[in-house]
């Protein structure tokens, strides 16, 4: 039977070509609109680690002065060496790690070879097992290594290639700031977004090429890109970059065995921080931030407000659309009343009728369907020519995919209710007696 009613479906919609190209057209703009900015919604306000961020948390501490201060203000950004070396130093988290970045040349022994400038993060030793980092060949550091500066890094599947040609690595050497690095573990590809670790340097700039132990790089006379936040004495005379130095430049996060533990380690910072306060170290009151993932992401803004306004205004877009179209199928029933009582009188039932206009609306969603989904994938290609540096991820993915075809669809469905119902309440002794 639905055989039958999709062939009658299909000679209405020949039958008023015009019509149904309207119905077409107005059903496909309001999807290619609302698919447009819910997949950009969809990138940015995705889980970069899903089956985990609910324990990985960013630490902050208050620990600049008073000048500018107010009561209820965020804690510093990042922090300050000291207090990340103590915090790394007390372990009281299943792992933890701080880390910073930078860019740098990384060469060969080989003169021959011309160097790469690189993105860099130094860390610690647990950064690659707290963010699930993917291994190709080797594996990352210990704290061992840590501890003694070691000479050793890891290197993204990227950097493998142009250095090594995708070969196995592991064993050679590669020359940062003149020193030899050996080669422990090269990374397969590993694109996280956003870039939650450190939004300092944006929220989608790429995964880093290159990764070697802080202390080492520390010893190397590595610089430092990102967030650089000091105040009152500031680096007193020396680096910036030094242990004692009052400068905020350093993330830090911490992975726990389940979400709960988060309140013990709150106290634990609580408690750090009082102490420091004590010291003389900290001026402001005691202030502390422990956010998981998510909130992380949400408390930076990380999701941009006008892209939640821009996709609350496609969707009320794709409502008009589906209200014209409604007008539309309305306005094409009426002119059919005639045809619809012969068929009354000839013992089809309301729920026939009913069917059967469901099925025309069901077919002119899929066709509108199939045109929004070039919409979409004509708005999404000038999102990729903006300068947002979430631009080039704005891709439809399979799940967006089955999304649009699915709204399409239910959208046509809610459209023709209303047309069916009424052409299914047509009454075949008045219409032919007009006829």
């Amino acid at each position: 039977m639905f055989l039958h009613y999709l062939e009658l479906a299909w000679r209405n919609v020949l039958a008023s070509k015009g019509l149904s190209a309207l119905m077409v057209l107005a059903l496909a703009l309001g999807i290619g609109a609302c698919m447009t900015t819910l997949t950009v919604y969809h990138v940015l306000s995705g889980d970069p680690i899903p089956h985990k961020s609910a324990r990985l948390f960013n630490v902050q501490l208050d620990a600049g002065d008073k000048v500018g201060w107010k009561a209820g203000d965020e804690p510093t950004f990042d922090l300050t060496r000291f207090d990340a070396t103590a915090l790394l130093r007390d372990a009281k988290a299943k792992r933890q790690a701080m880390s910073s970045g930078f860019n740098t040349a990384v060469g060969l022994p080989d003169a021959d070879t011309k160097p790469v400038f690189s993105p860099t993060r130094y860390t610690s030793a647990d950064f690659f097992a707290m963010f699930d980092a993917p291994w190709q060949f080797g594996a990352g550091w210990s704290a061992a290594d840590d501890a003694a500066e070691a000479r050793v890094a890891v290197i993204s599947a990227n950097l493998n290639d142009k250095l090594f040609g995708g070969a196995n690595s592991v064993g050679r050497e590669v020359i940062v700031r003149g020193q030899p690095l050996r080669v422990i573990g090269v990374l397969k590809p590993w694109h996280v977004k956003p870039h939650y670790w450190d939004l300092t340097l944006g929220s989608y700039t790429d995964t880093e090429d290159l990764f070697l132990p802080f202390s080492t790089a520390m010893a190397l006379k590595m610089g430092h890109w990102g967030n650089m936040n000091c105040w009152a004495r500031g680096a007193n005379g020396g680096s910036s970059l030094d242990l004692n130095a009052a400068c905020a430049w350093v993330q830090y996060w911490v992975e726990f065995e389940k979400p709960s533990d988060a309140a013990a380690y709150r106290d634990y910072l609580e408690a750090y921080s009082e102490a420091q306060r004590q010291a003389g170290r900290f001026e402001r009151p005691t202030n502390v931030r422990l956010r998981n993932v998510m909130d992380w992401l949400g408390a930076q803004q990380v999701l941009p407000a006008d892209v939640r306004l821009q996709t609350w205004l496609a969707f009320g877009f794709l409502a008009v659309c589906i209200v014209n179209m409604v007008g539309l199928l309305l306005a094409k029933t009426l002119r059919r009343s005639g045809e619809i009582g012969v068929r009354r009188a000839l013992g089809a039932t309301r729920g026939d009728i009913f069917r059967q206009f469901l099925v025309e609306a069901v077919l002119l969603g899929g066709a509108g369907a199939l045109l929004g989904l070039l919409f979409a994938q004509g708005g999404l290609w000038l999102v990729r020519q903006s300068p947002n540096d979430y631009a080039r991820l704005a891709e439809l993915d399979a799940a967006m995919l089955a999304l649009t075809l699915s709204l399409a669809l239910t959208a046509s469905l809610i459209a023709g209710l209303l047309p069916a119902w009424r052409a299914a309440l047509v009454t075949p002794a008045v219409q032919l007696k007009v006829q």
